[in-house]
Order: structure tokens, then C-alpha cells, then sequence
């Protein structure tokens, strides 16, 4: 099973909750035990699997990000983005799901979030159902 998420985000750095998006994509694929693979094709934007409880969390890890990889830093990429691309190589593109028994296996308040750090723009983000 493979299908596309599109996520529009509205500012320039942002973490969208998907993960009740990619909970349907697995239980519309069928899949009792196997993998889903959450892939991010953009490289100014990437994904992260972290708590969902506490909105404070995510305000954090942008925050600390900002401070490791300012936006007008003194960076060689003339399209004004450089810390876009660094801060999605920072988070990575993509996350691995355990499913078991047609659910993915989540630790206690983690959820799945598109990291936006070149918004606003409209992200693809690539869902795959694994059985096995």
C-alpha cells in the first residue's frame, strides 16, 4: 500500500501533526504485522517522530534548531534557505512505524510531524504499508 499526504503549511517554520493521517493509510492498506515507512521527498523539510501531548515540545525543538542553525547565518547557498536544508538534514526524511495487529506501535504520547523549515508551501509526504 503507498499512498501521498499533501500538508499545506502557513508559515516558515512549522511541525504539522500527521499522525492521524497516516494512521488511516494504515488501516485502509489492511496490513496486520508489518512496517509503514513515513518518507519526506523535500529537502527543505522532514520528518520526526516525537511527543504529541505537550505543544510546548514542538515550540522547543524549533526553538533549539534556530539557535544550532540561524536562519542568516553565514551560509554559502545564495537562494537564502541554507538553514532550511541543514535543519531537514538535522531531523531526517523519513521514520519507520512497527504494525501490529493493523496498528502502528507508538511509544506513550509520540506522534508523527512534518517539519516545515522553508514555508509556507505545500509538502508531499509518502506513506508505505510493508505486510511482514
Amino acid at each position: 500500500m503507498f499512498e501521498k499526504i499533501r500538508v499545506k503549511t502557513t508559515s516558515r517554520v512549522q511541525f504539522v501533526d500527521i499522525t492521524s493521517e497516516v494512521v488511516k493509510v494504515i488501516e485502509k492498506s489492511g496490513v496486520k504485522n508489518g512496517l509503514c515507512v513515513v518518507f519526506v521527498p523535500h529537502t527543505t523539510a522532514g520528518v520526526t517522530l516525537n511527543e504529541n501531548a505537550d505543544p510546548t515540545v514542538r515550540r522547543d525543538i524549533m526553538d533549539t534548531l534556530s539557535v544550532i542553525v540561524p536562519e542568516n547565518g553565514r551560509y554559502s547557498h545564495l537562494e537564502g534557505n541554507a538553514d532550511a536544508h541543514i535543519k531537514a538534514s538535522l531531523v531526517g526524511s523519513s521514520v519507520t512505524l512497527i504494525v501490529e495487529e493493523g496498528h502502528p506501535v507508538f511509544g506513550t504520547w509520540q506522534g508523527i510531524y512534518l517539519c516545515e523549515f522553508d514555508g509556507p508551501r505545500v509538502r508531499t509526504v509518502y506513506v508505505k504499508v510493508l505486510e511482514g
